[in-house]
């Protein structure tokens, strides 16, 4: 009895020391630095970035469907920031789409902006009375959060924007505030629209008009370098970014051409530009991290954006590699 007690507890050290060690061999490193995707501990999409104090924070909606189901499931947004663009650290969750009463769930693509200290982040969600998709706007004190709902309504519903006959038109908020302190808030699905937003950053300053862009799908993304405005979107189906320069914001736009090819098995593609610490990065998201899924599990990568002589944008290069750390 002896015997097979020591025989017994030697297999059973045996074979903890190898669960141990598989365990040590398998467990990923939370979000190893380098490279892309940048995020790879969770499906990340639709990122939008914003650059405030020496800091960048990604904001992205999260990919949550179960395993083999090829449809977009996505509850909540999740906010990484980075000092050097390739150290990126987690935080917890500032904002779901429970967090907007009046709203029904599908956290889609979002942006956040800073004005005099307050930090606006809208969003696009389902509007639970009202059919169809439709955009709020959530505040908070910090990047951080915690947010709240600014309003306690939707800003735009599907009921009010009648260029599209789809459900879905409303989605893809992008928000720009130019030298004037004037806000304008960017959005659509095969309808671009734009208005002015009134100085408390939670209501129209107007009507809603539309821009007239070729091909246009989705996810507009508005930012400006010396005396040009860039209004970027997504083209096609599966999409391409393609975008459009201008003098001013409010047109008239000349469409310039593709800036992103298709996103490796992703159908949709969405971006974000931004300039930080004397390099310019364009943000999007692929489907590199895919096992189960199809284009409905994608993850956020970044590479370097170039400017031609004269204004317009060189094609991005998209690369495993990445990026260099910002100095």
């Amino acid at each position: 009895m002896r015997v097979n007690l020591t025989v017994a507890a030697a297999c059973l050290g045996i074979a903890a020391f190898f669960s141990a060690s598989a365990q040590s061999i398998v467990k990923p490193e939370l979000n190893p630095p380098g490279g892309n995707p940048i995020i790879k501990n969770k499906y990340t999409a639709d990122p939008a970035a914003l650059v405030y104090k020496d800091k960048v924070y990604i904001y992205a909606g999260h990919d949550e469907a179960p395993p083999k189901q090829e449809r977009y499931v996505m509850n909540e947004w999740l906010c990484f920031s980075s000092s050097d663009m390739v150290n990126w650290t987690e935080h917890p969750v500032p904002l779901a789409a429970k967090d907007f009463a009046w709203a029904k769930g599908d956290a889609w693509a979002s942006q956040v902006v800073e004005r005099n200290g307050k930090f606006y982040w809208y969003v696009a969600v389902e509007h639970g009375t009202i059919p169809g998709k439709a955009i709020g706007v959530a505040v908070a004190d910090n990047p951080l959060g915690p947010f709240k709902d600014a309003r306690g309504s939707a800003l735009i519903t599907n009921n009010i924007t009648t260029k599209a006959t789809i459900s879905w038109d409303d989605i893809d908020p992008t928000i720009w505030i130019d030298g004037k302190g004037q806000a304008y808030l960017f959005w659509g699905n095969t309808a671009c629209y734009y208005a002015k937003l009134k100085p408390n950053m939670t209501e129209l300053d107007g009507p809603i008009q539309t821009v007239d862009l070729p091909k246009f799908t989705e996810a507009p993304w508005i930012h400006k370098r010396g005396d040009w405005y860039y209004l970027s979107y997504a083209s096609g189906f599966p999409e391409k970014i393609v975008y459009a320069m201008s003098k001013n914001i409010e047109g008239p736009w000349e469409y310039k051409g593709i800036l992103n090819e298709i996103a490796g098995n992703s159908n949709t593609n969405h971006q974000a530009i931004i300039d930080f610490k004397g390099q310019s990065y364009f943000i999007y998201h692929n489907g590199a991290l895919q096992t189960d899924g199809g284009s409905f599990r994608r993850s956020v990568c970044i590479d370097n954006l170039y400017y031609n002589k004269d204004g317009t944008m060189k094609r991005v290069v998209m690369t495993t590699e990445g990026v260099k750390p910002a100095k």
